[in-house]
């Protein structure tokens, strides 16, 4: 059982641009309409190594991540939107990293009070199973996590 904290004032919503994650934006809004909460959607970007790069702390984004940014910053604007015409505070935020790992980071370096994550995410192979993101941010997050099916 999902124990929600009384004060909801700050929501979180993964957000990979799949079909099931539009409908986490919806959820999270009607839980910032109730408690006038802000919501934060966040998309991870995983690293595509270009070549052979040692010993080097300069980051060179692959043209697979550019484009993949680039539709980041799409469904982010459509979230926008949808929470702007609810009435509801968005701002978004774009990172580069390893999905399961980064978002932990995010979010023990977030003050949050809730987290929204979809049940399955883009890869076919997730529709099996409870989403390999989704299972890594419910066991290993320290803030309540409301997985959306």
């Amino acid at each position: 059982m999902l124990t929600v904290p009384t004060k909801i004032k700050k929501i979180l919503v993964l957000l990979d641009g799949s079909q099931n994650s539009f409908r986490d934006p919806d959820e999270a809004i009607m839980l910032a309409r109730t408690h006038n909460s802000e919501i934060t959607g966040l998309n991870v970007i995983e690293f595509y190594a270009i070549g052979f790069q040692p010993f080097t702390s300069i980051t060179i984004h692959s043209p697979i991540e550019k484009v993949l940014e680039k539709e980041s910053k799409k469904f982010m604007e459509q979230a926008k939107l949808r929470c702007a015409e609810n009435g509801v505070l968005f701002s978004s935020r774009i990172i580069h990293g390893p999905e399961g790992s980064t978002i932990i980071s995010f979010i023990q370096k977030t003050k949050l009070d809730l987290i929204v994550i979809g049940s399955r995410g883009r890869g076919a192979i997730r529709e099996v199973f409870l989403g390999s993101v989704s299972n890594y941010v419910l066991h290993k997050s320290l803030t309540p996590v409301m997985i959306v099916k």
